[in-house]
């Protein structure tokens, strides 16, 4: 009996555990989906619409300003932004739970627009479990692929340049 009993306990811990992974996992925003809206000021308080650039393909990138890791990805996001400059490509950078003053001297250094999340409505809507978290976004406004973690060079362009038109139209 005590072996069933054992069994039985296993058994039970595996299933609560498969339904915590579940449950995490639906939380995500799911590649091939629409973006949620995602409309929020830049340093300047001029608004930046993702909807407003359909028909190119954007990277939006979570980040914090206290973040580590998000700190040491912003050199290789600023050489992709201006890699693909020109050729249907924007990269927004979502700035969360950071002081104004500290947004400010971190985008000095930062050559995209970076736009302010004050109250984390953007993160909610699109389910960023963490810092920093970078989406892939295609010209037709579908998430094709999600990066947990600093993202590297290599895997960004990986993701992006075969979504990338082989030319622009003037906007």
């Amino acid at each position: 009996m005590r072996g069933w009993l054992k069994l039985a306990v296993l058994l039970v811990a595996a299933v609560v555990a498969a339904q915590i992974l579940v449950q995490k996992a639906d939380r995500t925003l799911p590649p091939g989906g629409p973006t949620p809206p995602l409309a929020l000021p830049d340093l300047g308080g001029r608004t930046v619409d993702l909807a407003a650039l359909r028909g190119r393909v954007v990277v939006v990138n979570f980040w914090a300003t206290w973040c580590p890791p998000c700190q040491e990805e912003l050199p290789g996001l600023a050489a992709a932004w201006r890699g693909w400059r020109g050729r249907c490509f924007e990269l927004l950078g979502v700035v969360e739970e950071s002081p104004r003053e500290d947004v400010a001297a971190a985008a000095r250094r930062i050559p995209y627009p970076i736009l302010v999340d004050a109250r984390g409505e953007a993160a909610a809507a699109w389910r960023v479990p963490g810092y920093p978290r970078t989406y892939v976004v295609d010209a037709a406004g579908a998430v094709r692929q999600a990066f947990d973690g600093p993202v590297d060079r290599g895997s960004l362009a990986a993701a992006v340049e075969p979504l990338l038109p082989a030319s622009c139209p003037a906007p």
